[in-house]
């Protein structure tokens, strides 16, 4: 049974940085996808905001090239994102993603609420 486990998330002002990491127990193919996605209020639907796969191939939304980072580290089965220079659009519930043929798991979630 695979689990994800976020943390990072919080309360901060405009042009601030938060970073999020999501830690995944259990036994994952070593060639996976790992991303972070994202609800913000009122949507119905998750926005894929950044993945980067086993080989370090990246993707990037473009509402965040130049202000995200996402980073892994596959000996912890754990990837990171990074979060510059945030906007209050940037408010909203993020999740962890693995894919990892044919299975997809996701964490829990973790509030980012960023004041203007």
């Amino acid at each position: 049974q695979v689990q994800l486990v976020e943390s990072g998330g919080g309360l901060v002002q405009a042009g601030g940085s938060l970073r999020l990491s999501c830690a995944a127990s259990g036994t994952i193919f070593s060639s996976n996808v790992m991303a972070w996605y994202r609800q913000a209020p009122g949507r119905k639907q998750r926005e894929l905001v950044a993945s980067m796969t086993s080989g370090g191939s990246t993707n990037y939304a473009d509402s965040v090239k130049g202000r995200f980072t996402i980073s892994r580290d596959n000996a912890k089965n754990t990837v990171y994102l990074q979060m510059n220079s945030l906007k209050p659009e940037d408010t909203a519930v993020y999740y962890c993603n693995i894919f990892s043929t044919p299975r997809v798991y996701w964490g829990q979630g973790t509030q980012v609420t960023v004041s203007s």
